[in-house]
């Protein structure tokens, strides 16, 4: 399989990395913190007394200081976990797998890793950490050999675009994403590879995983069935678009060059991914819902009024800056990129005049089917 190996996120720690623009994803992992407690507690009570390891993979992990978080997360719920009576506790070693594509920043991590010094209390697990740099649409582990797998933001990017699409056999002219001029053969190109990737997903993590073991996925959706109307994440992505378009009328990026640039991305709706899971037979559904997150990830408010639209439509260009620049230069060079993100930050401020946009958001919480 020829992986997306463009993407991605800015490396680093500076202005424009993802380590220092990634709060919509540290909103997610705090929303999503009770379901993760209790499916680590429950692995944790499932652990035979002669085996006191927990393998956890964390998948897409990033870099940055929600990593981190989530490890954090992990060895509380493990420490505030106890079997039957005070006679029967036990240390719990968590064995941590941190896993990502090849490009991944995994120094800036292994680097971060100096801040949980402060975490040498007596009752914290022991815990190692190692990272794991391969696609996780690839087996990644012996059978049955991990309790718990993660990945918050991450399983909406794809394997690969279609490959109808990147041999230029069908055009998504004008879009770089689904949006509402998307021909109908090309929306089903890019449901289909969703449909092949999530299916072997759940087969690889079936194998990997022991009896009884866990996934908690968190990941962008969708709220209409409607293809035709992909809810906020494509409006975002045909406003990415619209941008580049403005730099192809000034020149400074040739036509034929946007009309072939499409990101591996498809955000599924709640149905789709259940009739998925349910069709596979692998895993049941313990948990399943959708939220919804502000595209500005530093506007925290229930209301539906943006009080600064240039503000906001900056915070959410840095954002996306962030997880797509690599993916840009690429395919069209870095000279474009700070206009790039100079015109989509106006045109999403322009966005937001009409109303507030969010982000509908899926967690699933699964459990290896017997």
């Amino acid at each position: 399989m020829k992986e997306a190996s463009g993407v991605r996120m800015v490396t680093g720690d500076g202005e424009n990395s993802y380590a220092a623009n990634s709060r919509l994803q540290e909103k997610a992992i705090l929303e999503t913190r009770p379901v993760l407690r209790k499916a680590i507690q429950e692995v944790c009570t499932s652990l035979s007394v002669r085996r006191s390891t927990m393998v956890v993979a964390d998948l897409g992990c990033s870099s940055g200081p929600n990593t981190l978080s989530f490890i954090s997360e992990v060895i509380g719920a493990v420490r505030s976990c106890t079997r039957k009576s005070e006679e029967e506790r036990r240390a719990v070693e968590v064995q941590f797998f941190l896993n990502d594509l090849p490009g991944n920043d995994f120094n800036l991590v292994f680097r971060s890793l100096e801040q949980f010094k402060n975490l040498g209390r007596k009752d914290t697990s022991p815990y190692y950490v190692v990272g794991l740099p391969r696609s996780y649409y690839r087996k990644l582990f012996p059978s049955r050999s991990v309790h718990f797998f993660h990945s918050s933001y991450s399983l909406m990017w794809r394997s690969k675009v279609p490959e109808e699409l990147s041999s230029c056999t069908h055009l998504n002219e004008g879009n770089i994403y689904i949006g509402k001029t998307t021909p109908p053969m090309v929306i089903k190109l890019f449901q289909e590879q969703f449909q092949k990737d999530f299916e072997l997903f759940l087969t690889l993590r079936f194998k990997e995983l022991v009896s009884g073991g866990r996934m908690l996925l968190t990941f962008l959706g969708r709220k209409n069935e409607e293809m035709m109307t992909h809810g906020e994440v494509g409006t975002l992505y045909e406003l990415v678009a619209e941008s580049l378009l403005s730099l192809v009328l000034k020149g400074r990026v040739d036509k034929e060059k946007l009309d072939s640039f499409n990101v591996p991305y498809y955000t599924p709706s709640v149905k789709e991914v259940r009739e998925l899971i349910n069709k596979s037979r692998l895993f049941d559904i313990e948990h399943a819902r959708l939220f919804e997150s502000n595209w500005d990830p530093q506007d925290d408010s229930d209301g539906d009024v943006v009080l600064d639209y240039a503000g906001s439509g900056a915070n959410v260009a840095n954002c996306i800056r962030a997880v797509l620049e690599p993916l840009i230069v690429d395919h069209f060079g870095e000279d474009i990129i700070d206009d790039l993100f100079v015109v989509f930050a106006s045109i999403v401020a322009k966005h937001l005049e009409k109303a507030k946009a969010k982000y509908p958001i899926i967690v699933l919480s699964l459990k290896k089917a017997m």
